[in-house]
């Protein structure tokens, strides 16, 4: 199984247009997915690069085009992801002079879990 089949099958909903003008995702990942075979043992996280690709890819699914990455300007992981818990990326996307600015905010039950700002090309 690849990275991208993994979120896209751990894909729960979304998009979904939220008030902010953020569009909302929801996954969730069983703790039978290989992601989580030896990131860590005993005590088993999402990788941090599982959720960069997230963006990625939800700027894919939104815009109905196929990205690539330009740059991770900012990555922030503040908490670890669990086997079994939803988690929820909000995302913003602008474009300008032919790149795409993805802005996106995680959380997992009402906790910050992280935020990443990505350009896309």
């Amino acid at each position: 199984m690849t990275m991208r089949d993994s979120i896209s099958a751990a894909r729960k909903s979304g998009p979904a247009a939220q008030a902010d003008g953020t569009s909302r995702f929801e996954f969730n990942f069983s703790a039978e997915d290989p992601v989580f075979a030896g990131h860590f043992p005993q005590r088993p996280i999402l990788p941090g690069v599982f959720q960069l690709e997230m963006v990625r890819m939800a700027a894919e699914w939104l815009q109905n085009r196929s990205f690539a990455v330009q740059e991770i300007a900012k990555a922030k992981f503040q908490r670890p992801v669990l086997p079994g818990e939803t988690l929820a990326l909000n995302l913003k996307l602008t474009e300008s002079e032919g790149l795409v600015s993805a802005r996106a905010n995680f959380s997992c039950g009402g906790q910050v879990a992280g935020e990443a700002y990505l350009k896309l090309c």
